[in-house]
């Protein structure tokens, strides 16, 4: 399928080099998240349930960050492409 003389591979790689050139921060956000999550699991486990319940606080906090960059990136970058 081809439009305007771009293959799909072509498509393909062009938004693959524009989604880590223009959300630099989301995987990072995301690794984040989890890193968070796991130590607040880790927490739990351990029976540390003050801390436990901090990290999963700041764990909602983190991926709503990482939502937030990922929507407005998502509206600012729209409109220009």
């Amino acid at each position: 399928m081809e439009k305007m003389g771009t293959t799909n591979s072509e498509l393909d790689e062009l938004f693959q080099e524009k989604k880590r050139v223009k959300n630099p921060f989301v995987p990072i956000g995301a690794l984040i998240t989890a890193g968070v999550l796991t130590a607040g699991l880790i927490s739990f486990r351990q029976g540390n349930s003050r801390l436990g319940q901090t990290l999963m606080r700041a764990r909602v906090v983190v991926q709503g960050a990482t939502v937030a960059l990922m929507v407005g990136t998502a509206y600012y970058y729209g409109e220009k492409f």
